[in-house]
């Protein structure tokens, strides 16, 4: 249904072809049925001592809103992460503000954290608990005078309603967001998160997302603050505002983050880095060009233990979950291996 549809969707405005998305999942029709694979338990896998059905993950950014998650678990993803969050809700940037490469099969996204804020967010979790495994991504809003808090504020309001937390700090459409990848300013922002949770005894796993444009001599120190704090697991990695040169697309000078296939080799190079120093410790929760079996593959030969997608989706439909699973299958039956964990990091 969605190669029907395709050519008359990317006619349409992509944030607009977005807002539909997410208007007709609220109507949750679509069967659980028309979504599984034969033989997925080789897919089995563990997200912070939890087993989920698989590794494929749905990235933050597309039900900014926690929406429409329970109908979003339908189609076959391991776990699904909502956001991201802030505090108060913001509008974002202005639009147009999302860029289709369609030559690359990229997205160019200058959203800006638009979402609803806090207050409506958790009043949606809480009439409609999340029937799989949910993580909830936190930010702070464009405006705050004080980001750090703004992170404690969504941790204490949201912490009872997900399976995990993730501290975004890779965004590189807030200002000043990406400097807490200073190693002084994220031991701050880490000690003063752990010092909060441990104070009010918030007990769930917190994940960092990073940004794929740190210098690879910033590696040593994210991962040193990462185990001395306890962070349970790194995603690797947000969107990029560089690596430009190679696109084809006439959108392709836009400001904002690029996801999609151009991401994918410049974030399995990161994950090969952090998963020879990280040696097992921290969970790697590998993003950017996953779209079929053999990118998800590549991924996780990489050191990601997990994986999400987004702009996939946005080029292949809901279907795709369905289509990396069965190909991913195929290549594990075809290598001989019994689970998916067997091959984490084996090409690193």
């Amino acid at each position: 249904m969605f190669s029907l549809l395709k050519p008359f969707i990317f006619k349409i405005d992509p944030e607009m072809a977005h807002d539909l998305a997410i208007k007709s999942l609220k109507y949750n029709f679509l069967p659980e049925e028309l979504f599984t694979v034969e033989n997925e338990s080789i897919l089995e896998s563990k997200i912070f001592d939890t087993k989920i059905k698989n590794p494929i993950g749905l990235a933050a950014g597309f039900d900014k809103s926690a929406e429409v998650y329970n109908s979003l678990f339908k189609f076959g993803f391991g776990f699904v992460e909502v956001g991201t969050i802030t505090p108060k809700e913001q509008l974002g940037n202005p639009k147009p503000r999302v860029f289709r490469l369609e030559d690359d099969r990229a997205l160019i996204n200058r959203l800006g954290f638009n979402n609803d804020g806090l207050e409506k967010v958790t009043q949606r979790l809480q009439k409609n608990s999340p029937t799989n495994f949910l993580g909830i991504n936190i930010g702070p809003n464009r405006d705050s005078n004080n980001k750090t808090e703004d992170y404690l504020k969504c941790i204490k309001e949201i912490y009872n309603f997900a399976n995990y937390i993730t501290i975004n700090i890779s965004s590189p459409n807030t200002p000043g967001l990406r400097d807490f990848h200073n190693k002084n300013t994220l031991k701050q922002l880490l000690k003063n998160i752990t010092e909060f949770t441990k104070k009010n005894r918030i007990q769930k796993p917190l994940v960092l997302k990073i940004s794929p444009d740190i210098a690879f001599n910033e590696i040593g120190n994210i991962i040193e603050l990462v185990k001395a704090f306890n962070i349970s697991g790194i995603i690797i990695s947000n969107t990029t505002d560089k690596n430009r040169e190679n696109l084809t697309g006439k959108f392709k000078n836009e400001p904002g983050g690029l996801s999609g296939e151009p991401l994918a080799k410049i974030s399995n190079d990161l994950i090969k880095k952090f998963f020879k120093e990280i040696k097992g410790e921290v969970t790697i929760i590998g993003v950017g060009g996953v779209n079929s079996g053999l990118t998800a593959y590549e991924k996780i030969k990489a050191g990601a233990s997990l994986l999400q997608l987004y702009t996939g989706m946005v080029y292949e439909g809901p279907g795709i979950v369905k289509k990396i699973k069965s190909e991913l299958i195929d290549i594990l039956k075809k290598e001989k291996i019994k689970n998916v964990s067997e091959i984490v990091g084996v090409g690193s």
